[in-house]
């Protein structure tokens, strides 16, 4: 398998692909690109554009198979190697780890905006929108609800580290990068989640990376 990435200080879904691929337990190739550079367009054309992708990043290649779409690509490895691997075996819990994916996937557009991920950098947001807030505050009610109902088997959300991890990952490193005070519980899941081996993995990688984006730099 091929996982193509963007820049990894930047590139929140490549981390979540790349952290879903990390969960299968197979061995892939990875692939990072600056995704507003030459060497993009470069990759892109060598691969016919990346088709039938819109040329976004991540995208997985297994033999015939190309799946684009950080969601679709834990899916398509949990069909590969067990879906256990990535979501809890308990029903309620699977279902409300679902639910979790998937408002993260598909929500927070202001969060986003307002809080690009920018591992390298650690600055206190100055200006933080209602909606924003109200994003921030959506996000630690779940996470509450999860280590509460779900979370005795571990410092994870669900216990153990699956899919809604791979999925919150770039929060952790959002909220950490712009000073958002959170209480106890979610320091503690913070925690977890940035000494895990793998995003120290990603994070030395982030950090060595010699590109620069400068709208993600420009935030304040």
């Amino acid at each position: 398998m091929k996982l193509i990435l963007g820049n990894k200080n930047y590139s929140s879904w490549s981390l979540r692909g790349w952290l879903a691929a990390k969960q299968s337990g197979l061995a892939f190739e990875e692939l990072t690109v600056p995704i507003n550079g030459a060497e993009w367009d470069e990759t892109k054309r060598q691969m016919g554009e990346i088709q039938p992708s819109s040329g976004k990043v991540p995208i997985l290649w297994d033999g015939d198979a190309v799946i684009w779409d950080s969601l679709a690509i834990l899916e398509y490895l949990a069909d590969k190697v067990g879906r256990d691997r990535f979501w809890p075996k308990d029903e309620t819990a699977r279902g409300m780890a679902r639910s979790m994916v998937a408002e993260m996937h598909s929500s927070y557009a202001s969060l986003r905006s307002e809080m690009p991920m920018n591992i390298r950098r650690r600055t206190p947001l100055q200006n933080v929108s209602e909606e924003t807030k109200g994003d921030i505050v959506r996000i630690l009610q779940l996470w509450a609800e999860a280590r509460a109902r779900h979370g005795s088997a571990g410092p994870f959300l669900f216990g153990t580290f699956g899919a809604a991890d791979v999925f919150y990952a770039p929060v952790v490193s959002r909220f950490l990068t712009y000073g958002i005070g959170v209480p106890g519980f979610a320091q503690s899941y913070m925690q977890a989640i940035w000494e895990h081996d793998w995003m120290h993995e990603w994070i030395g990688a982030a950090q060595a990376e010699e590109w620069v984006i400068e709208q993600y730099e420009a935030v304040a």
